[in-house]
């Protein structure tokens, strides 16, 4: 298969030469004209001129006119388009005369033209899938505060914020921070981080000024995109330099607001620079520039998530529970048994406890023993775990999120109808992304360079990612190490414990002996002993920690600087020295790729081919992965191809499609994904859907090949040869649910596989009587192979072990279904009205045992929005948006374990209000837009152990938008 595609590539190469030296052959013509705004008969500067079916464009210049350059034989249509104008189309018999166009505002419901799901050009209203779109129109008329994070407000669409700039995108559940089950494409480019196996929110992407269409198809959509487009596809599109020319800019700034942050007002600034220029109809660039700068969002949740020692996710506290472990406290993670130490201590003769307690016991001539006074002085082994002083997350991040972006392409027209191009982006900044621990991104850095050969029918296309993790760290990691680098676990917990139990002992041998002097026999005197020190273990507890803390390092200082710098130079998990934080990632993706239209050449149906072929070379600077036998870190090499047939029936009522896609990662067996629609269109404009697909994703690269010491578990791959490497195929080994049940069970290990979907959707979209479009669809989907984390127990002595937190395939299908709805509604004067709900469930929960499933959505959401885009022709806009959802449960590795077992990370429920007003002034080509995104500052979470999020509020002064 990987030769065949290679050759395919090569071949239409070929054909595509011989096809330049045809068309080059034919003689070009000029057309000349002017385009007019229909109410106001001002000239129109920046509207879009094209050639129907052709690349040809241009665009009119500050007086509304247009000079384009075709060799397209007449006659012929050009298309005239502009963001919150109708189209026109004009049919051109000759290059003689000018061409004079009004064009006039109009609601463009249901008018929308899509490619995502299809790959080729279809009505939205037409789609064989849910598709949703926003256009610079939209976008101009979102309260929101980016383009990125107007995504969030598509029907069904969730969206999980770890920071101001990192957000993931997700539909239909089993959301994730780092969601690896939907694909971010941007100008074709998978834009996932390499080695991360995810897109970084926007921040290597498409800047908004260079925006020209977001598509997302919720659902599975691998059948055309193959791996990772399990949970649905985000299709981002540029602007073309040919048709989108001059100088655009934007200033927005603002402040962001949540009183539980260290400070809780705080500023932002966002500025952006486009300019584009061709200098013929052949070549043209772009050129583009944006920095973003603020203090992040703040994760300050220290609610006790150890549930340990009788605590509650609720009561516990640093005070009261001496195994306090808080969401977003780092440092506390590592659990010790205060009682099996010590009495593992007291059972060594001559040791200072077991002297201690003989001493005791003497004391009394014998009617208490030693262990009777170990047991009384310290809490019984499930009441006796305690942990580190951590810090908090404020202490361990870099809140000060930027983002700089850089992009440029040049663009050559061969011909009129077959344009090459060279497109490089840069993305750099400072975030924060919640993962198995919170990871502060800093100085994170990633590239994206792109050669590219297109005409409307065909592309080939050659591109890379590089990622670059910069001086990122793993903020836990770091808290654990600025503990050990002041003072060791081991001195720490002696000193700890050795407070606690003189303490105790004492205590326990003033009560017991002012018992018996009371008359009280033994029995009675030990009970009573015992009771008395149970109301003193919040002060022994103090006490002991106090002794252990006392010189700890405090945020702030010089040596508290001084240590967590040397730790977060170290790479994970670190060495003999000391503890390593930092997060090392150099990976690399390789793809090459091509699609062919046949519809030129084979006209009884549309027919699509495609392949792709991708190599990631992993390299974490041998830290993060496991190594070969050769002591080198892996490459993966995976290639797909596909082949889809349309066809049109019943008069074009009926549209048919088939298509098939066969993929092979180097790991996994061959995956074939096949999809198969009807789409039936009755009274012009109402359309009724049914699909059937599957779809698939291959375990990412960190599942597959990890190998990191974490505070909380060693993480491994799910490939056998790891499980080998540490001997969990030999030997006892429990799954952490049965130890905690008290009753272990030997844990036995599944083929590790690819996920696998089916899916199944109706859907209903119709314009009626050009004012109101609905959009409805109902779907049911079927998991197999779902992969989940499972933390194992390899017990490696009578009371120490090791724990691996590995991913496993589960054995159950895992079903979900859900349906949503949308209207849209058209107003007279221009005021529109809206909205939608969604409504998402697992349907099987409690068929899948311990199988923890990380659906992580709630079942209901819907938005309300009410606006109108130029008020009474003055130019001014406004829009109102109201969005809710339900409170859910999060399960993930950053949870708890014993909180993911018990259910108890719920996110609640929240409503937010955004809005914005807007002025345009047409003179000058400026807008300005005030907006406020959580208007009443209803502040609220997302995910488990993320940020939490207060009021955006922004003004904005953007040229030539």
């Amino acid at each position: 298969m990987k030769s065949i595609l290679i050759k395919a590539l090569w071949g239409s190469m070929l054909l595509l030469l011989s096809l330049v030296q045809v068309i080059s052959a034919q003689t070009s013509a000029t057309i000349n004209g002017v385009v007019h705004d229909k109410g106001s008969g001002n000239a129109m500067p920046g509207v879009t001129v094209s050639v129907k079916g052709a690349s040809a464009g241009t665009i009119t210049g500050s007086a509304g006119t247009f000079s384009l350059k075709t060799t397209h034989a007449f006659p012929l249509t050009l298309v005239f388009s502009y963001v919150g104008y109708k189209t026109e189309e004009k049919e051109i018999t000759s290059a003689d005369g000018r061409v004079d166009i009004t064009l006039g505002t109009t609601e463009i419901l249901g008018q929308e033209v899509v490619v995502a799901a299809s790959r080729v050009q279809e009505s939205i209203l037409q789609s064989p899938v849910s598709i949703e779109k926003i256009d610079a129109r939209a976008l101009k008329a979102s309260p929101a505060a980016s383009f990125y994070d107007a995504i969030g407000n598509l029907k069904g669409v969730e969206m999980s914020t770890q920071s101001l700039t990192f957000k993931s995108v997700n539909t239909r559940g089993f959301n994730s921070n780092g969601n690896t089950r939907v694909l971010q494409l941007n100008d074709g480019m998978d834009n996932q981080a390499p080695g991360l196996n995810f897109a970084v929110g926007n921040m290597v992407g498409i800047p908004e000024l260079d925006l020209d269409n977001v598509e997302l198809i919720p659902g599975a959509a691998s059948a055309l995109y193959g791996p990772n487009a399990l949970n649905g596809i985000v299709l981002m599109t540029s602007k073309n330099p040919f048709q989108y020319q001059g100088l655009s800019a934007q200033v927005k700034t603002g402040f962001l607001n949540d009183n539980g942050r260290t400070s809780a007002t705080t500023g932002f600034y966002d500025v952006s620079v486009r300019y584009a220029h061709a200098f013929s109809n052949k070549v043209a660039f772009k050129l583009n520039v944006g920095y973003l700068q603020a203090k992040d969002w703040q994760a300050y949740d220290h609610r006790d998530q150890s549930l340990a020692n009788g605590h509650t996710l609720q009561d516990g506290t640093r005070a009261n529970n001496e195994g306090y472990n808080g969401v977003n406290i780092y440092g506390d993670e590592n659990t010790v048994n205060m009682y099996n130490t010590l009495a593992a201590q007291a059972a060594t003769p001559g040791s200072p406890l077991a002297t201690q307690l003989a001493t005791v016991s003497g004391m009394f001539g014998g009617t208490v023993t030693p262990q009777q006074i170990l047991n009384a002085a310290i809490p019984g082994a499930g009441s006796s775990n305690v942990t580190r002083t951590g810090y908090n997350e404020a202490d361990v991040v870099d809140y000060t999120t930027k983002n700089l972006k850089l992009n440029g392409a040049l663009h050559y027209k061969i011909t009129e109808n077959l344009e090459a191009l060279i497109q490089g982006s840069y993305g750099a900044g400072t975030t924060v992304y919640t993962g198995a621990d919170r990871y502060s991104l800093k100085n994170f850095n990633m590239a994206q360079y792109k050669v590219e050969l297109k005409s409307p029918d065909f592309y080939v296309r050659l591109y890379t990612t590089q990622e670059r993790s910069g001086d990122s760290y793993a903020a836990g990691t770091l808290a654990s190490g600025i503990n050990e680098a002041w003072k060791s676990s081991q001195q720490w917990y002696g000193e700890y414990f050795g407070t606690y139990a003189g303490a105790s002992i004492t205590n326990f041998a003033q009560a017991y002996g002012a018992a018996l002097q009371g008359g009280a026999s033994p029995a009675a005197a030990l009970a009573a002993a015992q009771a008395a020190l149970d109301g003193k273990r919040g002060t022994y507890n103090s006490a002991a920690r106090a002794a252990a803390d006392k010189g700890r390092l405090l945020p702030g200082t010089p040596e508290f600087d001084a240590a967590a710098d040397k730790v977060k130079n170290k790479a994970i998990p670190g060495d003999a020295s000391g503890v390593g934080a930092k997060f090392t990632d150099k990976t690399n993706l390789y793809q090459a790729e091509f699609m062919y239209n046949f519809h030129n050449l084979v006209h009884f149906a549309e027919i699509l081919v495609g392949g792709n072929y991708r190599r990631y070379a992993l390299n974490s600077e041998k830290t993060l992965f496991a190594l070969d036998d050769n002591g080198k870190e892996f490459r993966i090499n995976e290639y797909g191809g596909y082949v889809q047939i349309m066809k049109k029936l019943i008069n074009d009522h009926l549209k048919l499609t088939g298509s098939v896609r066969y993929d092979k990662n180097m790991n996994f067996k061959g995956q074939f994904s096949p999809r198969i629609s009807a789409v039936y269109t009755f009274f012009e404009t109402q359309n009724i859907r049914v699909s059937y697909q599957t779809g698939f994703r291959i375990p990412h690269n960190q599942d597959q090949y990890i190998d990191l010491v974490t505070p909380q578990a060693h993480l491994i791959g799910g490939l056998p040869f790891l499980r080998e490497r540490y001997g969990l195929d030999k030997g006892p080994l429990y799954s952490l649910q049965s130890v905690q049940a008290g009753a272990p069970k030997q844990y036995t290990f599944n083929e590790f596989l690819p996920e696998r979907i089916q899916a199944y959707e109706l859907g209903y979209k119709a314009l009626v009587a050009k004012k109101l479009l609905i959009d409805a669809y109902i779907y049911k989907n079927d998991f197999k192979n779902m992969n989940g984390i499972q933390v194992l127990i390899q017990p490696t002595g009578a009371t120490t072990r090791n724990v691996f937190s590995v991913p496993v395939s589960a054995q159950q299908t895992v079903k979900s279904w859900g349906w949503a709805i949308g209207l849209d509604y058209s107003l007279p004067l221009n005021f529109t009205a809206g909205g939608n709900v969604s409504y998402n469930e697992l349907n099987n929960a409690k068929d899948l045992g311990t199988f923890l499933a990380m659906y992580n959505t709630p079942k209901v959401r819907y938005s309300l929005n009410f606006g109108n885009r130029n008020i009474a022709n003055s130019n001014f806009a406004f829009n109102f948006l109201w969005k809710w959802q339900q409170s859910f449960v999060w399960q993930s590795s950053f949870v708890g374990p014993n909180v993911n077992v018990a259910g108890l990370s719920e996110i609640p429920a929240f409503g937010t209000l955004d809005a914005m007003v807007s002025k345009f002034f047409p003179k000058a080509k400026t807008t300005v837009k005030l907006g406020a995104v959580n208007l009443l500052n209803k502040k609220y979470i997302q995910s488990w152990g993320n940020p939490t999020v207060g009021s955006q509020y922004y003004i904005s002064l953007g040229y030539n938008l």
